[in-house]
């Protein structure tokens, strides 16, 4: 379908580059190595500029084609790009852990190599990779420093197909922030979520998203981030959003149906059918749920033709029918498969 992935590349200076949409992972509230949100709760985040240059030119070419694909909206290009990111990495550049299957080489490195070593391995479907990232994972809490090297590697890792992969890219970017998985944690996130500092606000709601995915407070965290989707600015709306694909939960999908209707902004809207039709971490089976919906969305006559095209787009991403544009073409297909 023509939506942008999950995520595009960062400006240089840690914020969302200028035209790069809502996908864009926020880095304003990055806490670094050896935070502590427990003993130093009234702590501001840290903002560290990306340290690591690109390795190669051929990954800075990558990115970029990656970029460029986004911003013209070919997804094609960008899926292709995003395949020759991934077996750069898997031929092990500079990578002395060439497999996740010897914990011993492993163990020689430190915890930040291990990070991202790992993470390139698991962007690559390498076996074992995933579950070595799960059982170190908190070790590396208060010992990795977010950079260019973890940026790239958790975007890639949100795009991937494999659910595993997500939610790895997901415990690597809350360790490389400092956030470790606990109530110090959250209530830093939700103070920090309604900042008057813009930048802090976007990442806080993000990385509120991260949190509930992973378990801690998910309910409330999906009801503060519902809360943030009446925000008067389109940007807050545009990442509650993001952050609600990212919990993935079942009741996070009648919010984004909701907000793909009756949001002013044509790029929240575009974001929340996306969230529903791909990105985030919905099973296909909770994406199934939208279905009914997003069949009504596109006759309604409350919505532009844009929003009918993203719903035609999400039911065909969501069933892999390539039906006409057609309400009535959908609706006897839904009634004829419905029970299956």
């Amino acid at each position: 379908m023509d939506f942008s992935p999950l995520f595009s590349l960062k400006g240089g200076n840690g914020q969302p580059s200028p035209g790069s949409g809502p996908q864009s992972t926020p880095e304003f509230g990055t806490l670094g190595s050896q935070s502590d949100i427990a003993a130093n709760a009234d702590a501001g985040p840290i903002h560290r500029t990306p340290q690591k240059p690109p390795r190669s030119m051929q990954l800075v070419a990558i990115m970029l084609g990656v970029l460029v694909a986004v911003l013209v909206g070919n997804i094609g290009r960008a899926q292709a790009a995003w395949s020759n990111f991934a077996k750069l990495f898997s031929i092990g550049i500079n990578n002395p852990a060439s497999s996740a299957q010897d914990p011993r080489q492993l163990d020689r490195l430190k915890p930040q190599k291990q990070a991202e070593a790992l993470l390139e391995m698991a962007v690559s479907h390498s076996d074992g990779a995933v579950e070595q990232i799960s059982s170190r994972v908190d070790r590396w809490h208060g010992k990795l420093q977010w950079n260019s090297q973890i940026a790239t590697l958790t975007t890639a890792a949100l795009n991937s197909n494999d659910m595993r992969v997500r939610e790895s890219g997901v415990e690597v970017e809350l360790a490389a922030y400092g956030l470790s998985k606990n109530s110090a944690s959250l209530e830093y996130l939700l103070r920090t979520s309604e900042s008057r500092d813009h930048a802090q606000k976007i990442w806080a709601l993000w990385a509120l998203g991260l949190m509930g995915n992973r378990g801690v407070e998910t309910n409330q965290i999906v009801g503060v981030l519902t809360s943030h989707l009446r925000d008067s600015d389109q940007d807050s709306r545009r990442w509650a959003v993001e952050a609600l694909a990212l919990v993935g939960t079942t009741p996070v999908i009648v919010p984004l149906l909701q907000t793909m209707h009756d949001d002013p902004s044509p790029a929240v809207r575009e974001r929340a059918a996306c969230s529903l039709a791909e990105s985030g971490m919905f099973t296909p089976e909770q994406r199934a749920q939208a279905i009914p919906q997003l069949i009504n969305y596109t006759d309604d006559p409350a919505l532009d033709a844009q929003t009918h095209n993203w719903a035609y787009q999400a039911l065909t991403d969501i069933t892999h029918q390539h039906l006409a544009h057609d309400p009535a073409a959908w609706r006897v297909w839904y009634n004829a498969n419905q029970n299956n």
